[in-house]
């Protein structure tokens, strides 16, 4: 009996534990949900509830030009300002690098993932996920007492491992019916040539460390490379 309910913990046919919480790291119906949301103790994952604030989504949300689709613009300010598409880019790639840069701080970075969901429990969530439990375990403590963009910054263990299963696969293929809606993770990915210089940096400062990530408490990180928008 006790192995049959180790082999379900978490999944669909644990009727105990809530099957979404432990795959998404959120659910839908939060703290109402008839099934336990069991915090982990300890993970290689944390998560940064709301945290990206989406230039795009907050036009939506206002009703601003960019929500109903006038002029190719997004608004943002009450729709006192509009960014092209190139400039929205380039406001999540700013983010996506301090971001990484900043983490790198904690300990050796291996994914960081950014909701591009408008669902309330996944809107502008963002996980990192590092090599080590100890890296992430530093990173949540020191977190949760700083600020980002003038909004204080909450951070918590993640019990998300693997997101290949929770990352939504139909929108990378022929697209989600359920859109930004979905349950599932809309991952929202920088711009591939930052992506490659933040690997490149990235590898050139482990290198250039010359020992493990693990043994180190507090290593400078990777430099930003790109002008801020």
């Amino acid at each position: 009996m006790a192995n049959f309910l180790a082999s379900i913990f978490g999944t669909e046919q644990d009727k105990v534990n809530c099957s979404f919480y432990y795959k998404i790291g959120a659910c839908r119906h939060g703290d109402r949900c008839s099934r336990k949301h069991v915090k982990p103790s300890y993970s290689q994952t944390i998560l940064l509830p709301s945290m990206y604030q989406n230039p795009a989504h907050d036009a939506a949300a206002k009703g601003g030009p960019g929500g109903g689709g006038g002029g190719g613009g997004v608004g943002i300010g009450g729709g006192s300002r509009l960014l092209t598409a190139e400039q929205c880019m380039n406001h999540f790639d700013a983010f996506y690098e301090d971001l990484w840069c900043e983490l790198c701080r904690y300990g050796e970075l291996e994914e960081l993932v950014v909701c591009d969901n408008t669902n309330d429990h996944l809107i502008g969530n963002v996980y990192a996920r590092f090599k080590y439990e100890d890296s992430a375990q530093r990173a949540c403590d020191e977190l949760n007492s700083r600020w980002y963009a003038g909004r204080p910054i909450y951070c918590e263990l993640s019990p998300v491992t693997d997101f290949r299963e929770a990352c939504c696969r139909l929108n990378s293929g022929e697209g989600c019916v359920r859109g930004g809606f979905c349950n599932f993770i809309h991952r929202k990915n920088p711009s591939p040539e930052l992506d490659r210089e933040l690997l490149l940096a990235t590898k050139k400062w482990l290198k250039m460390r010359g020992r493990d990530a693990k043994s180190v408490s507090r290593s400078p990180s990777p430099e930003p490379t790109r002008r801020r928008f």
